[in-house]
């Protein structure tokens, strides 16, 4: 397994690897993934050869935090450590002075615990138009 973060992506290959991750993300949505790779500070990537298997999406100031937008491994590669190594090659980037955060799905809680990551209650979120639709079709 290769990893770097010199590897340009498309936008299609963003889409994919969301896609076999099971990620919900608006991989139908060209314009919005366009945006989605050209406003990460850092992207981390996983490949078999010429196969992208695996996305570490996020956003930082380089100072004091930095916020792991999108963590992706398709379905076939995962529990094999490329998560895990992604977001160690992430930190390994940043250096031990910046708080790495993240937004998990429920289904993702023991993972990242598993990764070091701490559960904290002292969030909040204000859904933009988009993923507020989503999640109002979702509960119909």
């Amino acid at each position: 397994m290769q990893y770097t973060n010199q590897q340009e992506l498309a936008v299609e290959q963003l889409a994919t690897v969301f896609k076999k991750a099971g990620l919900s993300r608006p991989v139908n949505n060209q314009q919005v993934l366009e945006k989605m790779l050209s406003g990460a500070s850092i992207l981390w990537t996983a490949w078999d050869g010429d196969k992208l298997v695996g996305v570490a999406r996020a956003l930082t100031d380089y100072g004091h935090v930095c916020y792991l937008a999108d963590l992706a491994v398709i379905d076939e590669y995962q529990h094999q450590g490329i998560g895990r190594k992604l977001v160690d090659k992430l930190k390994e980037q940043l250096g031990k002075d910046i708080t790495l955060v993240l937004f998990a799905a429920p289904s993702a809680m023991n993972y990242y615990a598993k990764l070091g990551f701490k559960n904290v209650n002292t969030g909040f979120m204000i859904l933009g138009d988009a993923q507020a639709n989503h999640s109002t079709e979702n509960q119909n």
